[in-house]
């Protein structure tokens, strides 16, 4: 018994004088330097789980964030004890909420965060909706150190202490840390924010140059001072500039495969707009049945454009914005939210300019992505927008469901004067792919096996719905005789899964084993594509289209003037595509940062290859650039106005 007390009484000792010894850590100045070692692990873990995710993580990436928390923690050190703890947390906490919110929204869409966003906060259901798909276990590594001292603080195991006193060695200790921090944020950290902002198209490479922390100290710049990032400031120029570029391209590209000049006057013209959904599940099966019959049919009978890639990686809104408009999109719905009142030349207008009956149609309010005020921007005749819809009984993820608005809109459609355009979004397939409100399930024809329940088992049920939902449109537009002589065009507005799914690479390493990297980010950008032209056999054309390319298609097909157009049409020889993040895709190769062949995905070795080759590459790379600033002057500046 004796024994017992003696025992008890060493380690009631003891565990006081860890007690203590945790204090003092916890309230001197080793307890940021701590922090500041957790932050930088953490911050590791972020990069590997993101931009560097198929790759090594650079070695320069992590002495320049290395040198940024030091910075941040000297910056800590110089408050005296009490701010010096309580604000070392508050740091912790924020740096760690920034890169968890930074890994989310980098599954989301391939893109960290941007001060933008918070410009766009009206439209943040899009995202919070799929939140509960993101997270990831091992994200809880971004927060396990707070809530360790969370729960030691509540249990009162850590306390901090009220005492500001200090000894001259450590007000000493002070003053060098607010002077190293001064030191280093000028010099070092400065430099990593200036290299970031070297490439403002491409937030992979900036924060690969920059880190993440200097990259978010340039966006926060970049967005103070947007005028800056417009290389025009006046139209002229502008236009000298952009005519220049044209010529350029109807020298080497101007040509048409095909001769189909002024086809599609007067023919009523339908762009239907995909929620979600990419080329590769096109004529694909799972457990015996196709994923979508009814898209396949109608690409087996007409234009199968099987390499139309996504303009941005974003929104919905970004999709809609660069095929109007021929023109890049402002990241994360900005072109809709920020700049919807400037001037474009819309393809909308180019259709009323030829005598065309124009709408709009969307099972969704105006003020979602402020499509009311953008559409009316644009002059549209006829706004089709939730609140106009007759019947509104069924809602799929919160949206007019997909068949009650293909039918609704065929009615609508048949009072329109001819001829029409009529531009559809659709929405049942949205992120999330719950298919949440839809009432009969059986509508829902595949089973995904052993991908039931998970994300990209629920986003092929969704697709499947929406290719249902696609094939009651086509019947629809039959019984109203409206099928036959008119011009539909149809191609999915973005990505539905994440680049790097486990699932969805699963299955597509079934259908080709030897799937590369670049197999991968490829088939994350690429959507279906598909168009009806009245008399037109099957056709499948194979280069690189985008999005831009769709409204000078159209030009060239009704003989109209489209005015600003960045794209070429389709039909046209242009052999290579530009997104808005400094990505190229060609024929034969895919730019990422750097070149790589397309047909093994194996990085190209610029010195060994033929100098025409080599000359041919850097065209694709100025092209594009100049292609982007043109674009975002046009944007930021107004100048179309």
């Amino acid at each position: 018994m004796e024994n017992r007390k003696v025992v008890n009484q060493e380690l009631k000792v003891n565990k006081e004088k860890i007690i203590e010894i945790l204090n003092k850590v916890f309230n001197s100045i080793w307890f940021p330097i701590i922090i500041g070692i957790i932050l930088l692990l953490k911050t590791i873990f972020f990069y590997g789980n993101t931009i560097t995710i198929r790759e090594a993580i650079d070695k320069n990436l992590v002495i320049g964030t290395v040198m940024f928390l030091v910075t941040f923690m000297c910056i800590v050190c110089v408050l005296p004890n009490r701010a010096r703890t309580v604000t070392t947390i508050i740091v912790g906490t924020l740096l760690s909420v920034l890169l968890f919110a930074d890994n989310l929204y980098y599954i989301y869409s391939s893109s960290v965060l941007s001060i933008a966003q918070m410009t766009n906060l009206q439209y943040g259901e899009e995202i919070m909706g799929t939140i509960p798909m993101l997270l990831e276990f091992r994200q809880i590594l971004y927060f396990i150190d707070i809530i360790l001292i969370v729960v030691l603080l509540l249990t009162k195991i850590l306390k901090i202490q009220k005492k500001n006193k200090a000894d001259w060695k450590v007000n000493v200790l002070r003053v060098l840390s607010g002077v190293v921090a001064i030191v280093l944020f000028f010099t070092i950290d400065a430099d990593y924010v200036e290299k970031a902002g070297e490439d403002p198209y491409n937030k992979d490479t900036q924060v690969k140059k920059g880190t993440i922390y200097g990259y978010h100290i340039s966006d926060i710049e970049s967005l103070i001072n947007i005028k800056k990032r417009a290389k025009y400031d006046n139209k002229e120029e502008m236009i000298s500039d952009y005519e220049e570029l044209k010529d350029e391209y109807d020298e080497k590209y101007g040509e048409s495969n095909y001769n189909l000049d002024g086809i599609a006057k007067g023919k009523n013209v339908i762009i239907l707009q995909l929620e979600s959904i990419q080329e590769f599940v096109i004529n694909k099966t799972i457990n015996g049945k196709e994923i979508t019959p009814n898209l396949n049919k109608f690409i087996e009978e007409n234009i199968e454009f099987s390499n139309m890639f996504m303009q941005s990686y974003s929104t919905t809104a970004d999709s809609e914005f660069s095929a109007i408009t021929s023109l890049y999109p402002m990241e994360n719905g900005m072109s809709y939210s920020r700049y919807y009142s400037n001037k474009y030349d819309d393809i909308f207008t180019m259709f009323k300019n030829e005598g065309y009956d124009t709408s709009y149609m969307h099972g969704n309010y105006g003020y979602f992505w402020n499509r009311g005020n953008v559409y009316r921007t644009f002059g549209v005749n006829h706004l089709e927008l939730k609140d106009s819809f007759d019947d509104t009984s069924e809602n799929v993820m919160g949206y007019l469901s997909d068949e009650l608005l293909y039918k609704q809109a065929v009615e609508k459609m048949k009072t329109y004067n001819m001829p029409f355009f009529s531009f559809i979004v659709s929405a049942s397939s949205h992120t999330g792919f719950t298919l949440d409100g839809l009432e009969d399930r059986s509508k829902v024809s595949i089973d995904v096996g052993k991908y039931k329940d998970t994300f990209f088992g629920n986003y092929l049920e969704s697709v499947n719905y929406a290719d249902y939902a696609f094939g009651t449109f086509i019947e629809e537009l039959k019984e109203a005789d409206l099928y036959d002589d008119t011009i539909i065009f149809i191609y999915g507005d973005h990505n539905g899964i994440d680049m790097y799914n486990e699932e969805m690479l699963d299955f597509l390493e079934q259908i080709n084993p030897n799937i590369t990297d670049v197999d991968i980010k490829l088939n994350y950008i690429r959507v279906v594509c598909s168009m009806k032209i009245p008399g037109m056999e099957n056709l499948t054309i194979e280069k690189p289209v985008s999005k831009l390319d769709i409204k000078p298609t159209f030009e060239y097909l009704i003989s109209g003037q489209a005015g600003v157009s960045l794209g070429t049409n389709m039909f046209a020889r242009k052999d290579f595509i530009s997104l808005n993040n400094e990505r190229i895709v060609t024929s034969r190769y895919y730019y990422d940062e750097k070149w790589f062949r397309i047909i093994d995905g194996i990085e190209v070795d610029l010195e060994a290859i033929p100098e025409d080759e080599k000359e041919l590459l850097y065209e694709y790379y100025n092209d594009m650039e100049e292609e982007l600033a043109i674009s975002t002057s046009i944007s930021i500046n107004n100048l179309l106005k």
